[in-house]
C-alpha cells in the first residue's frame, strides 16, 4: 500500500513508543520492524516520536527494519534518500518538520535530518514468502498490509511475527484489524484504544 503520509495515526505510535520504553535500558539495540513501509512516512514518524521521548543519544541504539515488496522497485532509493515533497508534510507538527527536516531546494523538497535516516534501512521483502529477514525484534508494525492478505495468509504472517518477537516483543496492527483467533493465544493485547499487542 504505497498511499500514507507523515504522521498518520501519531495517537497509536505514541502509545507504542510508551509501551516500547521499558525495554530501551535493557537491550544494547533496540530493533523495530516496520512491514508494509510504502514510501517511508510510518517508519521514519514512528523515528521521530521515539527520538522525541528518549533523546538523540539513546536513539542511536535504534535499528529501524523497513520492508515493503516494492513492485515498482522505487521505494529504496526515496526512503534511503529521506527526500520528500511538503505535501507529504504538511500534517506534520510545524516544530517538528523544523526540527527534524531541512529544505533542499526550491521545489518544496524536505530532507530528514541524519539521526533519523541513518536508523532507518529498506529491504525489499514479501511477507508472503514467510521468510523474515531478521529476528529478535523489540517491536513489529504491520498496520497496511493484513487487510490485503486473505484468513490463512494473515495467520501465517501473524505467527512469523510472533517467532521473531523477543519475549515481550510488541505488535501494533491497524485499529480496524482485530488478530484471528487462532492467533489469540499469542499475544495479549496491551492497550485499550489501539491494537498494541505484547508476545505471550
Amino acid at each position: 500500500m504505497a498511499f500514507t503520509f507523515f504522521f498518520r495515526d501519531r495517537h497509536t505510535l505514541e502509545q507504542l513508543t510508551s509501551f516500547l520504553m521499558p525495554q530501551i535500558d535493557s537491550y544494547a539495540k533496540i530493533k523495530v520492524w516496520d512491514a508494509g513501509c510504502a514510501m517511508g512516512p510510518e517508519p521514519y514518524t514512528f523515528g521521530i516520536i521515539l527520538c522525541e521521548a528518549i533523546g538523540p543519544e539513546k536513539y542511536k541504539k535504534v535499528s529501524i527494519l523497513a520492508t515493503d515488496i516494492d513492485e515498482t522497485s522505487n521505494f529504496k532509493e526515496i526512503i534511503t534518500q529521506g527526500v520528500y515533497p511538503y505535501s507529504d508534510l504538511s500534517r506534520m507538527p510545524p516544530n517538528i518538520l523544523e526540527k527534524y527536516f531541512h529544505k533542499i531546494d526550491d521545489r518544496e523538497n524536505y530532507q530528514i535530518n541524519d539521526i533519523i535516516r541513518n536508523s532507518l534501512h529498506f529491504e525489499q521483502h514479501d511477507l508472503l514468502s514467510l521468510k523474515p529477514l531478521d529476528n529478535g525484534f523489540n517491536a513489529i508494525i504491520c498496520k497496511n498490509v493484513l487487510l490485503h492478505f486473505q484468513p490463512e495468509e494473515r495467520i501465517n504472517v501473524i505467527k512469523m511475527f510472533h517467532s521473531v518477537l523477543l519475549k515481550d516483543g510488541l505488535l501494533t496492527t491497524e485499529q480496524t484489524q482485530t488478530l484471528p483467533e487462532e492467533c489469540s493465544h499469542l499475544f495479549e493485547k496491551v492497550c485499550s484504544d489501539a491494537n498494541i499487542y505484547r508476545k505471550k
